[in-house]
C-alpha cells in the first residue's frame, strides 16, 4: 500500500516526508480552531496532482457527475500514474473531517463525487493555514518526479529506522537471555571436606 497521512516536519524543507501519521481531525466546531503542539509539529498531508484537483473542482461546480469526475479521480487514487513534470500540491486531510486508511476507503465511504469533495476541502483547509505556520516553513508544491523521489527517501528512512530498532531489540533480547542463563544455572555447590 501507498502511504496516505504523511506527516510533514516543521522544516518541511529539509524533509518533506518522514513518516506516516494517522492523526486526529481538528473539528469545525472547536472553540478557537487552536491546534496542539504535536499537530503543529506534524500535519496529515497527502499530495494530489495540481490538473486532477483543478479538473475536480471544475467538474463539482459542473454537476458534481461521477463519470465526468472519474477521469480526475484515477489521478488522486493513482498518484503514480501522474507524469513526472506535473505539478503535486499539498493538502492538509484534517479538513476532510474524518480519518480514512487509503484513499479507495475515503472512495468506498464517501463515493467518487463525496471523496472528490473532500480533497478540495482538504486542499482549502490547508490553504487556510490555521497553524499559522510561516511560509517558508509549510509543504510547497512538488513535480510528481519531486514527490516520488521525496517518498522514496522516505522509504528509505523507514526502513534504516526499522533495522535499527531491531537491533536494539535484538541486543537488549541477548542480555536478557544472558541474565536468564545466569539465572538459572544453580550455585556451583561445595565440595564437603571430610
Amino acid at each position: 500500500l501507498k502511504p496516505f497521512w504523511l506527516k510533514v516536519e516543521a522544516s518541511a524543507a529539509a524533509a518533506p516526508f518522514v513518516h506516516m501519521a494517522a492523526k486526529e481531525p481538528v473539528a469545525e466546531g472547536d472553540a478557537e480552531g487552536e491546534v496542539s503542539e504535536d499537530e503543529a509539529i506534524s500535519q496529515p498531508l497527502y499530495y494530489v496532482s495540481e490538473k486532477a484537483l483543478e479538473g475536480i473542482k471544475t467538474k463539482l461546480k459542473n454537476g458534481k457527475k461521477e463519470e465526468d469526475i472519474k477521469p480526475f479521480m484515477d489521478k488522486v487514487t493513482d498518484p503514480e500514474s501522474v507524469p513526472d513534470d506535473e505539478m503535486m500540491l499539498p493538502v492538509d486531510m484534517r479538513g476532510v473531517g474524518k480519518d480514512f486508511e487509503s484513499v479507495d476507503d475515503m472512495v468506498t465511504e464517501l463515493g467518487l463525487v463525496g471523496a472528490a469533495e473532500a480533497f478540495v476541502k482538504a486542499r482549502e483547509y490547508f490553504e487556510a493555514n490555521k497553524d499559522e505556520e510561516p511560509d517558508d516553513e509549510r509543504p510547497k508544491p512538488m513535480t510528481a518526479a519531486e514527490w516520488r523521489e521525496a517518498l522514496a527517501d522516505e522509504g528509505e528512512e523507514e526502513e534504516l529506522l526499522e533495522s535499527e530498532e531491531e537491533e536494539m531489540l535484538g541486543e537488549e533480547g541477548e542480555e536478557e537471555d544472558d541474565e536468564q542463563d545466569e539465572a538459572e544455572e544453580p550455585p556451583a555447590k561445595k565440595a564437603k571436606a571430610s
